[in-house]
């Protein structure tokens, strides 16, 4: 193969990206330290900063050579912690275990690896059936579409046309109010 029929294979480098992209490396420090403080975790920090860095790389081209690089990289980095941070907020929260949560247990009592055997043994659809029926309707639509129809939030939110954060308060009351029910029902022995 003859010299310049190698020149052709290999794509030209910008002597412009270049000098952005060793110019940007360099900084790099100056950012992971300021991702640091923002994110306050070391995990979110380098999620931030390749990230921050991913974005600079794609759009190079609306850097203005000769300003301030680092400001730049910064604006960056500081655009998507803000964007995280909402992304964030408007996520479901994530609850921990309550004393509710363990209603169910509570009253029965004893192994519960055993008790798991005997619900499921004793389990029949009568009170399941009953348990859903007695739920107010607001409640039993979101249970029955979550839960039973395998809708997710959003999807149940849109067949109701009701927020998404209705949709989950709704389920979370429906869901205790049910177990509270087929608690009564188990203690009973009619489930």
């Amino acid at each position: 193969m003859s010299d310049d029929a190698a020149d052709q294979l290999e794509p030209a480098v910008d002597p412009a990206r270049l000098a952005f992209d060793e110019e940007a490396l360099a900084l790099a420090d100056d950012v992971w330290r300021v991702a640091r403080r923002l994110a306050r975790d070391y995990q979110a920090a380098e999620d931030l900063v390749q990230e921050a860095y991913a974005r600079a790389f794609r759009s190079w081209r609306s850097y203005e050579s000769g300003t301030n690089l680092r400001a730049w990289l910064l604006r960056i980095l500081h655009n998507l912690a803000i964007d995280n941070a909402r992304k964030q907020k408007r996520a479901p929260e994530q609850l921990g275990l309550e004393a509710d949560d363990y209603y169910l247990y509570e009253r029965l009592g004893g192994n519960p690896v055993a008790d798991v055997d005997v619900l499921v043994e004793r389990l029949s659809p009568g009170p399941v059936l009953d348990a859903l029926a007695e739920l107010s309707l607001p409640f039993r639509e979101v249970v029955v579409l979550v839960d039973l129809g395998d809708l997710s939030y959003q999807e149940a939110a849109d067949v109701l046309e009701i927020p998404v954060g209705t949709v989950m308060s709704r389920l979370h009351r429906g869901r205790r109010v049910l177990k509270r029910a087929l608690a009564d029902h188990a203690e009973q022995g009619t489930v």
